[in-house]
C-alpha cells in the first residue's frame, strides 16, 4: 500500500513543532526504544522494497546512502545522485542532499543538521525519520477536513466507536491495553478476530494477537514490542501515531476489494487456459507419438515382391504416405511445438512455473521418435528403389532392343520407295542439284546409322545369352533389320548415278535462266521505282519548287524509249529458253529458279508506267496553278502590312517623345494625348482588313511570306503595345494631376521636377537607374549617405527593379515637401470617437460616422482582446495601423 503522497507543505504551527523537538532532547529512554522499534520497521518496511534493510538506524543513515533511497521509495521521485566516497565529507554531501529534498518538501528542519546524522546522533536522527514519517506518513491523512495527527485520530475514533471498552482520545494511553489495535482490524476483517473472546485486563494477550495478525495478513511488520508499551505508564505518541498510520493506510485501500477480485479471477483464467493449453498439448503429443509408433514398422518390412508392377505399387503406396498421410502429421508436430513454446511464454509472463510434459511426451521425446520416423523412412526408400533398380535391368534392356528397333524401322520406313522413284525427270536443275545434294546427305545419314544396326545386333546377342524369356521374337526382328540394311545399300548407289546423268542436261538451260534473271531485276527495280515516283505525293511551298518538279518530270519522259528497248530485249532471252527446251525435249517443271520476276510481270508494270505519267502532268499543273494563287495572297498581305508596320512604328515613337516632353498644363497634355488615342483607334479598320487577308492565307496553308518581314502575330503585338502604351501614358498624366492636386504641388514645380527628370534620363525611357536617379537628388538639393540613398530607394523601387519612374520621383518628392496623414492621427481620431477608451463599440462608430464608413469600420475591425475589453469592443488601433500598411489588416 502507498504510504505517502503530495499535499500541502504546512503541518503545524513552527513553535509547536521547535516546542515538540526540544522535548525529544529530553527523550525518555524508555520512549527513546519505543521510538527505535517502531522507526526501524517503518523504515524496513519501505526499504525492503528497493531490496535492503537497516539494522541500527543512528549508524546505517550516517553515509546518507539509504537515507536517499529511503526518500526515493516513499515519494516515487528521484533525488540528485549520491555520492560514493567514504570520507567525512561525502557522506555530509548526501545527507545534505536528503534534507534539501525534507525542505523542499515545505517541512522546516529544526536544529537539524547533516553532521550530527553523519556522527551518528540518536536523537537527532530519530527526529529526523519522525519528520519524514510525519511528511509522508500521516500529514496527507484526512477526514472530514481534518489532517495528519487529528484526522488520524479521528478516523480512529470513528472506526473503534462501536467497540466496548475502546475510547481512543490520544496516541497513548488510549493504546496501551490493545483492544483498540485489535478494534481497528476486526472492523475492517473481522475474519482475522474474534474479538469477544478478548479481555481488557489483558493488554499483552490483545497487543501480541493485533501485531501477529497484522504481520501475517496486513502486511504491516511488528513495530512495538507489546511488553513496551505495557510496561511503560505512558507509551511513546510518535511510535503509536507511526504504528497506526501502518493501519490507515493498510485500510485505506479496502475499496480495492473489487480489483483485487478481478485479478483473483483474471488470474485463475490464465491458469484455466494454460491447463486447456497442457491438456492440449497431452492429447495431441499422445496422438502423433501412437501414429510414430504404428508406422515405423510398416517402413521396416523388407519383404521383396515378384515382379516390377508389384514393387512399383509398393513405391506408389509409399509416395502417397509422403503426399498425404506424413503432411499433416508434419503439421501436428510443428503445432505442437508452437504450441509448448506459447504455453510456456505465457506461464513465464504470468510469473507461473515451466510445463514440464508427462513422461516420454517431451518435446524432445517426440523429435527424437520423429527422428527414428525419417531415418526408417529412408531406409525403406533406399531399399525400394534398389529392389526397382534389380528387377529395372532384364526389362531395361529388352526395352531398350525394342526402342532402337523402332527407331531403325520408322527411320528406313519409306526409304526404298524414296531410292526408286523418278522425279528428276521433271526437275530443274536447281532441284537436281538440290536432289543430289539431298542423296548425298541421305548417304551421310545412311553410314552414321550404321552403328545403330550394330548395337541392335549386339543388343540382341546380349539377350540371347542372358536367355531372355522373348529371345526368339528379338531374334527374328534383328535379322529382318540386316536384310534391309543391305538392300537399302545398293538402291543407293544406283539412284547417285541417275542423278548426276540428269544434271549435265539442265545446265545448258540455267545459263539463259541466269542472264534473264541478271537483266530483269534491275529493270524491275527501275519500273517500280518509276511508279512510286510517279505516285508520290508532292508539298510545295512556292512556284520555284513546283515548276521544279515539272522539270523533273519531263526529264524522265524523255527516258522511255531507252527503256522500252531494254524489256524488249528480256523478253527476246525468254523467248530463246522456250525453243531450246522444246528442241530437246525437256520439260520444264517450273518458273525461272533465279528470279521471280516473269515476263507477264514485266508487261503489266510498263503499261501501268505509261499510264501514269499522263496523269502526273495534270497533277503537276493543277498544283501550279494553286502556287500562282497563293502567290497573290502574299502579295496583297505585304503590301498593306509594309504601310501597317511601319505606321506602328512611327506612332510609339510618338509617344515616347510625348510622355518626356512638357507642352502646356497637365490638363492640356490630357487632352491632347486623348485625341491622339481617337486617332489611333480610327486607324483599326486598316488592322482588321490586314485580319481578313491573314485568315485567307492560313486557309490556303501558307506558312511564308518573302514580301514582307511583318507577320500579323508581329503587327497584332504592335498594335496591342501601341494602345497599352498611349493608355499607359494618359494614366500617368492622370496620376500627376492626381498628386499635384493632393499634394498642393504648383505647376511650376511639376515643369521643374520633369525638366529635372528628362534632364537625369539619358536614354528617355521615361525611367532612369540608380545612378543617374542618385544623381537627380543630389542636383534637386538633396544631400545623401549610402543609408538614406538605401532607404529612397525602398521607397521609390519597392520591388528592386532597378529602375526609377517619373511618378515615383514625384511621389517622393510630393511626400518629402508636404505634410501627410499618419497612423498616429488616426488613432488620436478614433480615441476621441471612444471617449478616450482604449477601443470602440460598433453603436459609437453609427453615432459618429456615415453610416458606409461606419460598417466599413465594423466589418474590419478585430476584437480587442485588452484587460478592459468589453463585451463588443473593437480594437481601432491595429485597424489604423493596417490603413498605412503598418500590420495586416
Amino acid at each position: 500500500h502507498e504510504l505517502f503522497g503530495p499535499g500541502p507543505a504546512v503541518y503545524m504551527d513552527p513553535r509547536e513543532q521547535e516546542n515538540d523537538w526540544d522535548r525529544d532532547l529530553l527523550l525518555d529512554p524508555a520512549w527513546e526504544k519505543q521510538q527505535r522499534k517502531t522507526f526501524t520497521a517503518w523504515c524496513n518496511s519501505h526499504l525492503r522494497k528497493a531490496g535492503t534493510q537497516i539494522e541500527n538506524i543512528e549508524e546505517d543513515f550516517r553515509d546518507g546512502l539509504k537515507l536517499m533511497l529511503l526518500l526515493e521509495v516513499i515519494s516515487g521521485e528521484r533525488l540528485p545522485k549520491p555520492e560514493r566516497g567514504k570520507m567525512r565529507v561525502h557522506k555530509i554531501n548526501n545527507v545534505n542532499k536528503a534534507l534539501d529534498y525534507i525542505a523542499s518538501k515545505g517541512v522546516k528542519l529544526v536544529s537539524i543538521g547533516a553532521e550530527e546524522i553523519v556522527d551518528g546522533n540518536a536523537k537527532m536522527t530519530l527526529g529526523m525519520i519522525w519528520t519524514i514519517i510525519l511528511r509522508f506518513a500521516i500529514q496527507d491523512i484526512s477526514v472530514e477536513e481534518t489532517s495528519a495527527k487529528e484526522g488520524l485520530l479521528l478516523w480512529c475514533q470513528r472506526k473503534t466507536a462501536p467497540y466496548k471498552n475502546v475510547n481512543v482520545q490520544n496516541f497513548h494511553i488510549s493504546w496501551k491495553d490493545g483492544l483498540a489495535f485489535n478494534a481497528l482490524i476486526h472492523r475492517h476483517r473481522p475474519e482475522l478476530i474474534d474479538y469477544d473472546k478478548l479481555r481488557k485486563d489483558d493488554p499483552l494477550t490483545n497487543l501480541n494477537n493485533a501485531f501477529e495478525v497484522a504481520e501475517k495478513y496486513l502486511d504491516i511488520p511488528k513495530m512495538m514490542d507489546a511488553e513496551d508499551i505495557v510496561g511503560t505508564l505512558r507509551p511513546d505518541e510518535k511510535a503509536i501515531m507511526t504504528y497506526v498510520s501502518c493501519f490507515y493506510h493498510a485500510f485505506s485501500g479496502a475499496q480495492k476489494a473489487e480489483t483485487a477480485a478481478n485479478r483473483i479471477c483474471k488470474v485463475l483464467a490464465v491458469n484455466q487456459e494454460n491447463e486447456h493449453l497442457m491438456e492440449d498439448y497431452e492429447k495431441l503429443a499422445s496422438d502423433l507419438l501412437e501414429w510414430i509408433r504404428r508406422t515405423i514398422p510398416w517402413l521396416e518390412n523388407r519383404a521383396p515382391e515378384k515382379t516390377m508392377a508389384e514393387m512399383q505399387q509398393k513405391l506408389e503406396d509409399f509416395r502417397g504416405y509422403r503426399r498425404v498421410h506424413k503432411p499433416p502429421k508434419v503439421q501436428e508436430k510443428c503445432q505442437l511445438e508452437i504450441n509448448f513454446n506459447t504455453l510456456q511464454t505465457k506461464l513465464r509472463l504470468s510469473n507461473r512455473p515451466a510445463f514440464m510434459p508427462s513422461e516420454g511426451r517431451m518435446v524432445s521425446d517426440i523429435n527424437g521418435s520423429w527422428h527414428n520416423l525419417e531415418g526408417a523412412e529412408k531406409g525403406y526408400e533406399e531399399w525400394m528403389l534398389n529392389e526397382i533398380r534389380r528387377l529395372e535391368r532384364l526389362d531395361h534392356l529388352a526395352e531398350k532392343f525394342r526402342q532402337k528397333a523402332t527407331i531403325h524401322e520408322s527411320w528406313t520406313d519409306g526409304k526404298e520407295a524414296m531410292l526408286t522413284q523418278k522425279d528428276y525427270e521433271t526437275a530443274s536443275l536447281s532441284e537436281v542439284k538440290a536432289l543430289l545434294r539431298k542423296h548425298e546427305a541421305f548417304e551421310s545419314d545412311l553410314a552414321a546409322h550404321q552403328d545403330r544396326v550394330e548395337q541392335i545386333a549386339a543388343i540382341a546377342q546380349e539377350l540371347n545369352e542372358l536367355d531372355y524369356y522373348d529371345s526368339p521374337s528379338v531374334n527374328a526382328r534383328c535379322q529382318k533389320i540386316c536384310e534391309q540394311w543391305d538392300a537399302l545399300g545398293s538402291l543407293t548407289q544406283s539412284r547417285r548415278e541417275s542423278l548426276e546423268r540428269t544434271e549435265k542436261q539442265l545446265e545448258s538451260i540455267d545459263e539463259l535462266y541466269l542472264e534473264y534473271a541478271k537483266r530483269a531485276a534491275p529493270f524491275n527495280n527501275w519500273m517500280e521505282g518509276a511508279m512510286e515516283d510517279l505516285q508520290d505525293m508532292f508539298i510545295v511551298h512556292n512556284i520555284e519548287e513546283i515548276q521544279g518538279l515539272i522539270t523533273a518530270h519531263e526529264q524522265f519522259k524523255s527516258t522511255l524509249p531507252e527503256a522500252n528497248k531494254e524489256r524488249e530485249a528480256i523478253q527476246a532471252i525468254q523467248a530463246e529458253v522456250q525453243k531450246i527446251a522444246q528442241y530437246n525435249g525437256i520439260k520444264l517443271s517450273g518458273g525461272n529458279p533465279y528470279t521471280t520476276i516473269t515476263p507477264k510481270s514485266i508487261d503489266d508494270k510498263w503499261h501501268k508506267v505509261e499510264q501514269l505519267v499522263p496523269q502526273r502532268d495534270r497533277a503537276l499543273q493543277e498544283e501550279l496553278a494553286k502556287q500562282q494563287s497563293n502567290d497573290h495572297l502574299r502579295r496583297k498581305f505585304a503590301t498593306q502590312a509594309n504601310i501597317v508596320g511601319p505606321w506602328i512604328q512611327t506612332k510609339m515613337e510618338e509617344i515616347g517623345r510625348i510622355s518626356i516632353e512638357m507642352n502646356g498644363t497637365l490638363e492640356d497634355q490630357l487632352v491632347n494625348l486623348r485625341e491622339y488615342e481617337q486617332s489611333i483607334i480610327e486607324y483599326k479598320p486598316n488592322i482588321d482588313q490586314l485580319e481578313g487577308d491573314h485568315q485567307l492565307i492560313q486557309e490556303a496553308l501558307i506558312f511564308d511570306n518573302s514580301y514582307t518581314a511583318y507577320t500579323m502575330e508581329h503587327l497584332r503585338v504592335g498594335w496591342e503595345q501601341l494602345l497599352t502604351t498611349i493608355a499607359r501614358t494618359i494614366n500617368e498624366i492622370e496620376n500627376q494631376i492626381l498628386t499635384r492636386d493632393a499634394k498642393g504641388i504648383s505647376q511650376e514645380q511639376l515643369h521643374e521636377y520633369r525638366t529635372s527628370f528628362n534632364h537625369f534620363d539619358k536614354k528617355r525611357t521615361g525611367q532612369m537607374d540608380m545612378d543617374n536617379y542618385r544623381a537627380l537628388l543630389v542636383a534637386t538639393g538633396n544631400s545623401l549617405g549610402d543609408a538614406e540613398f538605401a532607404r529612397i530607394m525602398g521607397i521609390v523601387d519597392p520591388n528592386n527593379s532597378g529602375a526609377v519612374t517619373f511618378q515615383a520621383f514625384i511621389d517622393f518628392m510630393s511626400r518629402e515637401t508636404t505634410d501627410t496623414d499618419t497612423a498616429d492621427q488616426v488613432i488620436a481620431s478614433f480615441k476621441i470617437l471612444a471617449a478616450d477608451k482604449n477601443f470602440i463599440t460598433a453603436e459609437e462608430l453609427r453615432r459618429e460616422l456615415p453610416p458606409d464608413q461606419a460598417e466599413y469600420c465594423i466589418a474590419r475591425m478585430a476584437p480587442y482582446s485588452g484587460p478592459d475589453a468589453k463585451p463588443g469592443a473593437l480594437d481601432y488601433m491595429s485597424f489604423s495601423t493596417a490603413l498605412y500598411g503598418e500590420s495586416d489588416l
